[in-house]
């Protein structure tokens, strides 16, 4: 059962009930969790931080931030009976410097690989690894305002040395390989996917 399945199962995670419901339908169909990858996350807002209003910041944080330690939380006792697992979470390169407009994302996915470390020292001892995973920018809907104009040639062209934007296939390895065993000596790192546009800072 589960080898060469995937199941469909609804779940919006800025809600904690859903987010139990995932791993509970996740345990009738599949049984115990060995591998989380997280990847939702959400940008509500676009402009300075010192303008956000309570309901976007709120809802980044949580969505970004909180959702992912309710979900280790919900499914570290599955890893803890075994003494292994992984769980790897979707930072970004927006945590490693401030921007004008997408300032408070980039402060959410900073708050994400701390609590990713954290989580690695906590869990550690019990055999729990935890990674994060920071995409540059990639040609998704989630993020077409930023590369859907004509400045994102120029930038391509000035910033990425592999002169073009990711694309979501770029991550299945590095997911597959935190998954694995091969990462088995690896856990509280963030580690970078962006064309070589992250090297300088």
């Amino acid at each position: 059962m589960g080898k060469g399945k995937a199941y469909a199962v609804a779940c919006n995670v800025g809600y904690k009930d859903q987010l139990q419901s995932l791993v509970d339908q996740t345990h009738s169909l599949a049984g115990e969790i060995d591998v989380v990858i997280g990847n939702a996350g959400v940008n509500p807002y676009y402009g300075p931080t010192s303008e956000i209003p309570d309901d976007a910041y709120d809802k980044t944080m949580k969505a970004n931030v909180q959702s992912n330690l309710w979900l280790a939380q919900m499914v570290a006792p599955d890893m803890i009976e075994k003494g292994s697992g992984s769980m790897a979470f979707t930072s970004s390169i927006g945590a490693f410097k401030p921007s004008v407009m997408l300032g408070t994302y980039g402060m959410s996915k900073l708050a994400l690989i701390g609590l990713v470390r954290n989580l690695a020292a906590e869990f550690g001892p019990k055999g729990l690894r935890f990674n994060a995973i920071c995409p540059g920018l990639v040609r998704t809907e989630f993020a077409r305002e930023l590369w859907d104009n004509p400045d994102v040639e120029k930038r391509i062209k000035n910033d990425i040395p592999l002169r073009r934007l990711g694309e979501p296939e770029d991550f299945a390895g590095l997911a597959v390989f935190l998954a694995s065993d091969a990462s088995r000596y690896m856990t509280g790192q963030a580690l970078t996917v962006c064309g070589g546009s992250n090297m300088w800072t």
